[in-house]
């Protein structure tokens, strides 16, 4: 296929626009970003690009007019819905409504919001008990990466785009309203499962507004639980969760945000953090790996098993931000699993991203972020300090995507093994960082010092497959979460047959050089964290803020479409 003059046209490089560019990429084409930032300036940046096609995978905003209207190229919007569903909260409704099947329509921009005729869709069945952020960066995600080569095809190929019949009887979507807190409202009284999946519908953004604990926060992160009380009181605290009574049973709530008043903005913190002195009189309840090894609990957000000679740690991180007490927590249960007698230890992520290093949110809402974020990178080092020194062969699985610490948290491990799909960002200076979690020992140790030079310094993100060739990923699984985790089961099983040469390596770890790389990593950091060198600070708030970006960054913008200002 022939190479393509194609932009990508989001609110923000977020996770589908980076598989998106990636996709392409692989493809041969050269995409170039746009972040929509103006209308005015948006339309003169992708007009004077003179591009070929302009794909929007993530865009919140309408289309400048003078995009669609009389164009020279064609605009597509990529829709998380099915064909002839229109409206901006199509997987809030999805979710809410218990839909057995979703989909992605790929169509281009007319005057009406996601009215114009369609270019491909693609249908996928709709996970019961999903989160709208894992249907988003799961399912959603696989559908508009098949979209997206759909019509990339299609327009070489000369293709029409085809316009939404409503009278025919396989069209089933339909335009829905925005929705609003009145849709999401509920009764700490309902079911458990009914809380669940409103709260799912909302998860990430915006959440649900409820009654907590005397206040009004908005909630995600949702883990139903069997035990009962009184509706809306607070039963007990695990970790960074809350549990709270409903109506038949109880739901720990691992994330909140508090409703603001006029002019102030909040974010999400964990739970327990937010709430703080309200959860005096409430019970904690304590379980760990490293206590209570075997466990039964229903809400273990670190948790071990053992299938033959292999020992799965599986930790979930809600939007793979790992705190100083997260990581404190894993410490322990890195340091029980290593005395267990196993051949090969597999530390895995479980739903939704594998990690992306320290915890912002928990920084930002310290009273002295920079301290905060110096105890945070200490911690995380600590973690991978765990994985490098166990004496099992370890092996890490790459469920979700990673960026900066989580990246390197994963190369700490002798084998890599990814799923399908997954993006990595092996970079820090996109958040003023020099970068720790012993970078400049693994990441060389896996690519090389030039190679790892050049991927630390493009901040640009790599796939799996990219990854894989690097020699960065030993191996890449299904896409399909459950197969996902067969697979890797089965690999971890037969990593040392498979990768004697890692075993080898191994053996030659250099715990003088480590520490003399932490110590160096650590005098930069010091300097980016505690003294502000590279304006750590402010990106940091601009990001738990969710702060647009004033325009797209450099990296971003190919030659081809460059423009004058």
């Amino acid at each position: 296929m022939q190479a393509l003059r194609i932009v990508l046209l989001s609110t923000a490089f977020n996770g589908l626009t980076q598989r998106a560019w990636l996709e392409l990429r692989e493809s041969g084409h050269k995409p170039s970003v746009v972040l929509f930032t103006d209308a005015d300036e948006v339309a003169r940046q992708v007009r004077e690009a003179r591009p070929q096609l302009v794909i929007c995978p993530f865009l919140k905003d309408r289309v400048p007019a003078e995009l669609w209207r009389d164009s020279p190229f064609p605009v597509v919007i990529v829709h998380p819905g099915i064909v002839g569903d229109r409206g901006a909260s199509a997987l809030d409704w999805a979710i809410m409504k218990g839909e057995k099947r979703w989909g992605v329509t790929a169509l281009q921009a007319v005057e009406e919001m996601d009215a114009g005729p369609v270019w491909s869709s693609r249908e996928f069945d709709l996970p019961p008990g999903i989160r709208k952020s894992e249907l988003y960066n799961g399912p959603v995600s696989d559908a508009a990466m098949y979209c997206i080569r759909d019509v990339v095809e299609k327009f070489v190929g000369g293709y029409q785009p085809q316009a939404v019949d409503y009278a025919d009887p396989q069209v089933a979507g339909r335009l829905q309203p925005n929705m609003k807190q009145a849709d999401r409202a509920f009764d700490w009284r309902q079911p458990a499962g009914e809380i669940k999946r409103r709260i799912d519908a909302a998860d990430g953004q915006p959440g649900v507004l409820a009654d907590l604990a005397g206040g009004r926060y908005f909630l995600c992160d949702a883990h139903l639980d069997h035990r009962t009380g009184e509706p809306g009181r607070i039963l007990a605290v695990h970790d960074d969760a809350v549990l709270v009574a409903c109506g038949d049973a109880s739901l720990w709530i691992g994330s909140v945000r508090r409703q603001p008043a006029p002019g102030e903005e909040t974010f999400k913190r964990p739970a327990r953090h937010e709430l703080g002195r309200l959860l005096d009189a409430a019970p904690r309840l304590e379980w760990a790996v490293d206590t209570h090894p075997h466990c039964e609990e229903s809400y273990q957000p670190i948790r071990y098993r053992e299938v033959g000679r292999v020992g799965e740690l599986t930790f979930e991180l809600y939007n793979g931000a790992l705190s100083t007490e997260h990581c404190q927590r894993l410490v322990r249960a890195l340091q029980w699993a290593k005395r267990q007698d196993t051949r090969v230890l597999l530390i895995r992520s479980g739903r939704g991203s594998f990690c992306n290093g320290v915890h912002l949110n928990v920084i930002q809402a310290a009273e002295r972020p920079g301290e905060e974020a110096w105890r945070n990178i200490q911690a995380i080092d600590d973690v991978c300090l765990e994985i490098l020194t166990a004496p099992q062969l370890t092996v890490a699985g790459v469920a979700g995507n990673a960026g900066a610490g989580g990246v390197m948290m994963a190369l700490a491990a002798d084998v890599v093994l990814a799923r399908q799909g997954v993006v990595l960002n092996p970079h820090y200076a996109t958040m003023g960082l020099y970068g720790s979690e012993y970078w400049t020992y693994t990441l060389p140790r896996a690519v090389g010092g030039e190679t790892a030079a050049r991927l630390s310094g493009d901040c640009l993100p790599i796939g799996a497959r990219q990854a894989w060739r690097l020699g960065m990923v030993q191996d890449i699984g299904p896409r399909d979460p459950e197969t996902f985790g067969s697979w890797l089961l089965s690999m971890a099983g037969a990593a040392e047959r498979n990768w004697p040469e890692l075993v080898r390596r191994k053996q030659e770890l250099d715990p003088a050089r480590l520490q003399l790389c932490r110590r160096a990593e650590l005098d930069e950091m010091r300097q980016d964290m505690l003294e502000n060198r590279r304006g750590f600070a402010e990106r940091c708030q601009g990001f738990v803020l969710k702060r647009r970006a004033c325009r797209t960054p450099e990296r971003l913008v190919e030659d081809w479409a460059r423009v004058a200002d």
